[in-house]
């Protein structure tokens, strides 16, 4: 499949309201970003006069689906109340070349300091949005999820995973702290794929408890082991629709490895439940954006 050719695909506004996180962290978040950016003050919108006022366009220079309005919004927030945002565009929605997104007036000096910081979240965040719905887009009518992994720029965890699901894709495990992944080394560790799974049912009953498998005979060990979900680790096209046979419906399967764009429909159509995808929040390309003082 051409990935250029891979369309963006656009959730529903409603569901992204209800998947914005709380404004008290996105606060949080961008006040961490602007201490690391400005340390005792900006030396050089320092020479401007406090008083200069400045009208400032944002564009998008390439294709996208826009993804980190509220981070944007917080960073002119926290740095003077009198800069005036008013957007043309808002998040989950498909820009195109050349658009303006959105136009700020304000204090020269508050513009300058936060135009960096703002314009990195913005296009980050976009640009995670625009690979999640090329990706979303790549196995639309198929009754399978797309999920992200804990492969997230460090600091930035909560805002790609909301830029996941803006653009049609899905969660996986937030961190560490609210599911369990067994994988081959807790497996090892415990001495065997039921001795792991009953040492995290006892030790946490009620928590999401997924466990790999690396082929169908841990498949079969697994399903015996009374697993839920299953995580199919590298498995072939063949052995994925060998496992989905074996599965028979018992427990969710999700394939891992060895997905991009070129490959995730195939392994989508193998009949799994779930794919996840490091690429989604680690393979960024940030969009291309400009602010232009005018």
């Amino acid at each position: 499949m051409d990935i250029e050719a891979v369309p963006v695909s656009v959730p529903s506004p409603s569901v992204l309201r209800a998947q914005l996180p709380a404004a008290a962290l996105i606060e949080s978040q961008v006040r961490a970003a602007l201490a690391e950016d400005l340390g005792g003050g900006d030396l050089t919108a320092a020479l401007l006069p406090a008083e200069q006022c400045a009208r400032v366009e944002l564009i998008t220079r390439q294709p996208a689906l826009l993804c980190g309005c509220a981070w944007f919004e917080a960073v002119f927030r926290l740095l003077d109340a009198g800069v005036a945002l008013q957007w043309e565009a808002r998040d989950g929605e498909p820009i195109r070349a050349g658009q303006r997104l959105c136009v700020l007036t304000g204090p020269t000096r508050a513009l300058l300091t936060g135009e960096r910081t703002a314009m990195n979240y913005l296009q980050t965040l976009s640009g995670t949005a625009t690979t999640a719905s090329r990706y979303a887009a790549a196995v639309a009518g198929l009754p399978v999820r797309v999920l992200d992994t804990r492969k997230t720029l460090p600091g930035l965890r909560i805002q790609q995973k909301y830029a996941v699901r803006c653009g049609g894709c899905y969660n996986h495990r937030i961190g560490l702290y609210d599911a369990i992944l067994l994988k081959e080394n807790h497996i090892l560790a415990a001495g065997s794929i039921p001795a792991a799974l009953d040492a995290a049912r006892a030790a946490n009953p009620g928590v999401t408890i997924q466990i790999e498998v690396e082929d169908l005979a841990e498949l079969a060990q697994a399903l015996a082991a009374g697993a839920l979900l299953i995580l199919l680790d590298n498995f072939s096209l063949d052995a994925l629709r060998q496992a989905v046979a074996l599965n028979a419906g018992r427990a969710r399967l999700e394939a891992s490895g060895g997905v991009d764009l070129n490959t995730v429909r195939a392994i989508a159509e193998t009949g799994v439940d779930r794919i996840s995808v490091g690429a989604l929040t680690k393979d960024l390309t940030a969009v291309d954006l400009s602010m232009r003082f005018v």
